[in-house]
Formats: C-alpha cells, sequence, structure tokens
C-alpha cells in the first residue's frame, strides 16, 4: 500500500483551486499560503468576472461615467489598466509609471482617462485613441479627481498645493495650503468651488476661478488630526469632513461655519502617542450623503458604519462590521449605502432600517477600494489580493 509520503507527493499535483471552483459550496482547501486569511475568506465567491493582470495590490478603480462599461484600476505593480467590465477584457495599459498607481479615473464624459502615482507622476490618455495625451510631475500625490463638467483635472500633493490642469492643453493654476500634505479633496457640485482637507486638521473651501481661499476652517473649528475625506451633498451646501480625530463635521459651504459634529460616543479615540501599541485606534475612514434622503453615512476604522439624520443631527443606526470599513459608497436614487472593509466583503445596507441587504465574497485579503455603477446593478471591487472584482448586485425588491 502506497506510504503516506506517496499520497502527500501525489495530492501535490492536484489544484484544489480549479476543482473548488466548479462548486460554488465548495470548502475552500486550507493551505499554507492562507496563513493570516481568515476563515471563510476564499471559501466562496460570488463575483461575475476577476481582473487578474496586476502582479500586487490593487489601490483604486473608477468606473467611466458615460457608459460605466470601462473600468481603470492602479496598483501598486505600477501599473494601471483599461478593462471591459463585461467580461475582464484588457483595452489597453496606461504604461509608463515607476511607482505605485494610487489615483486613476474617467472625465466626467469619458473621453479621458487620467492615472497618478504616489511620486507625483500623472499622465492622461484619449480612451478611443489609448493615446496618452498629456503628462505632468508634481510632488508627492495624496489625491486626484476630475471636475464634474470639463476636462480640468485637480489634484492635491504632499507640500500642501493642489493643482489645477486644463486637460490637454496643461494650464495649470495652484492653489497653496498650509505647509503639510493636501490629504483630500472634492470638487463641489457647482464646478466653481472645491473643498480641501489638510494634514494639520484645517479645511479650505477654494474658488477655483479667482484661486482664492473663501473659507478656512481651523482651530475649534477644524479637527484636531489629520483630514482623511470629505464629501458633499447633491446641490452641493453641505459638507462633510472626516479625520483621524474620530470626528465628522458637518459645515455649511456658503458660510463656511459648522453646522454640527458628529461624534460616536462609544467609539475609541485615537491611542496617544507613545501608548502600547495594543490601544484601539480609530479613525473616521470614508463618507458620503444619501441623495434621497436627509442621511448622511460615515465609516470607521473600528468597523462602525453610523448613519446620521441630517434634520435632526443624531445617530440614527449603528451597523456594526467584523473589521474596519475602508470605503462607503451611496447608490444613486436610493437610501442604500455600500461598505468595503479589510475583511474582504462588500455589504449592503439598508439605511432606513439599519439592516444588512447582503453580502458579497471573493477576495482573499482585503478590499482596498470599490465603484459602484449607475444603476447599482454592478459593484467593481479591488484588493490586496492582486485582483479586481465585478459583482452584480441586481436585487429582488428593485
Amino acid at each position: 500500500p502506497p506510504s503516506a509520503d506517496d499520497l502527500a507527493d501525489e495530492m501535490e499535483d492536484v489544484d484544489f483551486d480549479d476543482e473548488g471552483a466548479e462548486e460554488p459550496d465548495a470548502e475552500a482547501w486550507e493551505t499554507e499560503d492562507d496563513e493570516g486569511v481568515e476563515e471563510g475568506m476564499e471559501a466562496q465567491d460570488d463575483s461575475e468576472v476577476t481582473f487578474s493582470l496586476h502582479s500586487a495590490s490593487v489601490f483604486c478603480v473608477s468606473l467611466d461615467p458615460k457608459t460605466n462599461t470601462l473600468a481603470v484600476t492602479g496598483g501598486e505593480d505600477d501599473k494601471a489598466f483599461v478593462w471591459r467590465v463585461s467580461d475582464g477584457e484588457l483595452l489597453f495599459e496606461c504604461s509608463g509609471h515607476k511607482d505605485s498607481v494610487t489615483c486613476a479615473g474617467f472625465s466626467h464624459d469619458s473621453v479621458f482617462v487620467a492615472t497618478g502615482d504616489m511620486s507625483g507622476l500623472i499622465k492622461v490618455w484619449r480612451v478611443d485613441t489609448k493615446e496618452e495625451v498629456w503628462s505632468f510631475e508634481v510632488g508627492d500625490l495624496e489625491w486626484m479627481e476630475w471636475h464634474p463638467q470639463a476636462h480640468v483635472l485637480l489634484a492635491g500633493t504632499a507640500d500642501g498645493n493642489s493643482w489645477m490642469w486644463k486637460i490637454p492643453s496643461g494650464d495649470c493654476k495652484t492653489f497653496q495650503g498650509p505647509a503639510c500634505p493636501a490629504t483630500c479633496g472634492r470638487i463641489l457640485p457647482d464646478g466653481k468651488r472645491a473643498v480641501v482637507g489638510y494634514e494639520d486638521g484645517t479645511m479650505r473651501i477654494w474658488d477655483l476661478k479667482q484661486g482664492t481661499s473663501l473659507h478656512v476652517l481651523k482651530g475649534q473649528d477644524g479637527h484636531q488630526d489629520p483630514l482623511t475625506c470629505v464629501a458633499s451633498n447633491q446641490d452641493g451646501s453641505l459638507i462633510m469632513t472626516g479625520s483621524v480625530d474620530c470626528h465628522a463635521k458637518l459645515v455649511s459651504s456658503a458660510t463656511g461655519k459648522v453646522v454640527c459634529v458628529f461624534k460616536t460616543e462609544s467609539m475609541a479615540p485615537k491611542a496617544p502617542a507613545g501608548e502600547s501599541e495594543e490601544a484601539e485606534s480609530n479613525s473616521v475612514e470614508s463618507l458620503g450623503f444619501c441623495n434621497v434622503m436627509p442621511l448622511a453615512a460615515v465609516g470607521y476604522l473600528d468597523g462602525t458604519l453610523a448613519i446620521y439624520d441630517l434634520s435632526t443631527q443624531s445617530l440614527r443606526h449603528k451597523c456594526q462590521h467584523e473589521s474596519g470599513i475602508v470605503q462607503l459608497l451611496w447608490e444613486e436614487s436610493s437610501a442604500v449605502v455600500y461598505t468595503c472593509s479589510l475583511d474582504g466583503a462588500v455589504r449592503l445596507w439598508d439605511a432606513r432600517s439599519g439592516k444588512m441587504i447582503s453580502e458579497y465574497r471573493g477576495h482573499s485579503a482585503e478590499i482596498l477600494d470599490f465603484a459602484v455603477n449607475k444603476d447599482a446593478s454592478i459593484v467593481v471591487t479591488t484588493s490586496g489580493d492582486h485582483q479586481a472584482k465585478v459583482f452584480c448586485v441586481q436585487r429582488p425588491d428593485r
């Protein structure tokens, strides 16, 4: 009879992954490579399409706004790809980056796609011809965003500046912030102003045409720690800022005044410097406004999704995740909020009831970014497992 060693040798030739792929319920085999991966993370794959041309963590994804048929992803492998969502077919590679691609996005009309790497090299490609039409090098890149109505690109850098370019002419304007990184930014829906958050806890609203600062939030009005995210409601009248200090502030964009501060009592604030590493750290990681009800969502590193009622300025629901929330997005035309988290799952929550609607798995590592298409039928995710995935999220209640 064969010895245990012989059996082990035979087992080595079997490719378990492929066998399991046929039956969605097949138990994933535990191999040594799975160390550090939570139980069950590999067991189920609810995705329709997997894009696997990246050879390292995939940091960012955007969908083309016009047709929602193309995705652009950027990764730690210094590469960015434009590919078809329906079948994962590569359209073209955005080549020439020499550092991790951390920002990528399509212009409002899907004519151009921009990719930016950590070292500050930004490139713009024309989608139909697949040709590079513009590139520019800034300081270390923190964030990048297209204008909602024009071929204009805005980016924030580690030296505190925000840059604005007309594409493809390259006409340029800079907005000088404090001497610390411009950590997050967003162009307001009117297209005339932008809100930028900084590492020193301050926030500025800029007039893009004049290049002047309309409002500055600092000191007690600002945050005590770096800003991590900013968002605005649909008409741009309200801005929300999130910070490492665990507070989310609601600000009137017209007056620059703080309307209210959301802080959740039970959440552990950031551990003071010098204390043991074990102390719980927490921060606001992502936030956004609902378009159809006066609600806002805030996602925290400790796994709490808080739904706030803007009319009463009170906490409406707390939805607990097992692990940290990386990002959240609202559906365009309903009170449904999507979260992706460090446990590799995408979850849909009904913000009215605070109940989870559904959960989608398929990644074997944390999800780092995701995008939802306009009619909320698909979600595209990127992960530390070197893959991007497309999930169909059609729901029976529509």
